[in-house]
């Protein structure tokens, strides 16, 4: 009999644990030989997680052997306890829980009545690795994993999305499901992501469920504003997955081994350069370092070793992170090559095109005449090119393209020009300002392909970027 169909079917009839234990005396030796030799079908490592985790197993593909989850199934990583409830955004809650998973969390999945209509419990299921839970009252589950245990051994509670109907059940501390049950059981820090129709999120009963929520020390995620399912255009959109990761805690303080960049050198380059005048003035740009300092943050939260290199700005140097402060593009030309060996370089500083030829140390007088003083510009060194095109070049090189029009044509252009891999286009206007706004909108340009991200902070822009280049070196590993 098929191994994985024997150890459901027998898990089934006799009960959880035990059936398992004696379906891994039958069939386990041969599904290691399976494993190690590299012929199991995909389909069957998918189908075996799901029928361990439903049984209090884990399949350890990489030392082909099971792990009971008797213990705190996370180890080392913080567990999120995930609760998808039922809106029509429960579809990105899948996204969600593999983002997580790749940030560093273990999830355990919790799913409504009504978020069974939008997903699947086994969808889910087989992107955690772990049971999804469903009911309260269900003597299988509270064997195996009772509504306080899964309550009391989770870091963190995150509701995502979370409707208006059931932010009213626990702003008022109802717990008539297992969902809202383990949301009152648990003690640890609660995390909601709202979603629903701008109408109903603006009532002011939902808008007073909120405030109850927050002032009891929840964190609320979101909405954003745009295009709703119901066709309606206003707040209540589902917050952006990179954003909501974002939004939880540090993801520094998980262990180095456990994030997807831990094994990465990153260099960037951030804010304005300055081109000495004379003594007191000097050519510059309006860049705040900002976008910069945010993915050097989303980075080393990522696990990566981080070297951020840095015109002048007001910024406070981000954790984790080696800082090398310079002013001019020759002292940040050189710095950068000296920072390699490196696995990316990420060019986000706005460099002065030209630099004063024999600025002066003193200041420039006026004349008696009132005519300007003659300055001689000459080219700046640049940065991005010469490291697309260096000996030590990094496997990944990404610039950034600021412009005032025609931002894909332009930003493609310079991709080809420079010879990085990927450039990230920003278009500077008077209704979208980029320098030192909280917010951006970048569209990515990779060879043949232009994707373009929905606005958002910065920082969230910048955990995405992260997720991207971590995706890039699973695929091409």
């Amino acid at each position: 009999m098929d191994f994985e169909h024997y150890l459901t079917q027998s898990a089934t009839l006799l009960g959880g644990r035990k059936a398992l234990a004696e379906c891994l005396g039958v069939g386990a030796s041969a599904l290691s030989n399976y494993a190690k030799r590299g012929d199991m079908p995909a389909t069957k490592h998918a189908l075996l997680r799901h029928a361990c985790g439903a049984y209090g197993m884990r399949w350890d593909e990489a030392n082909a052997c099971f792990i009971p989850l008797d213990t705190r199934a996370g180890g080392t990583k913080p567990i999120c306890l995930l609760i998808i409830t039922g809106g029509i955004a429960a579809y990105k809650s899948l996204e969600l829980a593999r983002r997580l998973m790749d940030a560093g969390y273990h999830v355990r999945g919790v799913m409504t009545k009504s978020a069974q209509e939008f997903i699947t419990p086994l969808s889910l299921s087989a992107l955690t690795a772990e049971k999804t839970y469903t009911e309260l009252f269900s003597l299988t589950d509270e064997q195996e994993m009772g509504h306080i245990r899964l309550a009391r051994e989770a870091d963190l509670v995150l509701v995502a999305p979370a409707t208006g109907n059931f932010i009213a059940k626990i702003a008022t501390g109802l717990a008539d499901d297992l969902a809202t049950t383990l949301c009152l059981a648990s003690d640890a820090p609660l995390y909601f992501a709202p979603a629903m129709n701008p109408v109903m999120w603006a009532h002011p009963a939902t808008q007073e469920n909120c405030a109850k929520l927050r002032y009891r020390g929840a964190v609320q995620i979101g909405p954003e504003s745009g295009d709703t399912a119901c066709g309606e255009i206003g707040e209540g959109r589902f917050a952006a997955v990179p954003h909501i990761i974002q939004s939880l805690p540090p993801l520094g303080t998980l262990p180095a081994e456990s994030r997807p960049l831990h094994d990465k050198h990153i260099l960037i380059t951030a804010g304005p350069t300055r081109e000495p005048i004379d003594g007191v003035r000097y050519i510059s740009n309006s860049s705040s370092g900002k976008q910069g300092y945010a993915i050097a943050t989303a980075c080393a939260n990522a696990g990566a070793k981080v070297t951020l290199i840095s015109g002048p700005t007001e910024l406070a140097r981000p954790q984790n992170v080696t800082l090398i402060p310079v002013l001019t593009a020759a002292q940040m030309h050189q710095a950068a090559h000296q920072a390699l060996d490196a696995d990316v370089a990420i060019c986000t500083a706005a460099v002065a095109d030209w630099h004063v030829v024999g600025a002066s140390h003193q200041k420039i007088k006026k004349t008696t005449t009132g005519e300007p003083p003659a300055l001689e510009l000459a080219e700046n060194p640049d940065i991005l090119k010469s490291l697309s095109h260096s000996d030590r070049r990094p496997a990944l090189v990404i610039g950034f393209a600021a412009e005032t029009d025609n931002l894909i044509p332009a930003a493609i252009a310079k991709r080809a020009r420079k010879g990085c891999d990927w450039m990230m286009a920003n278009h500077i206007s008077k209704q979208a300002p980029v320098f030192g706004a909280d917010d951006n909108q970048l569209t990515l340009i990779r060879e043949g392909e232009e994707t373009s991200w929905p606005p958002a902070s910065k920082q969230a822009l910048a955990e995405r970027l992260v997720q991207e280049i971590a995706e890039h070196f699973e695929t091409n590993a």
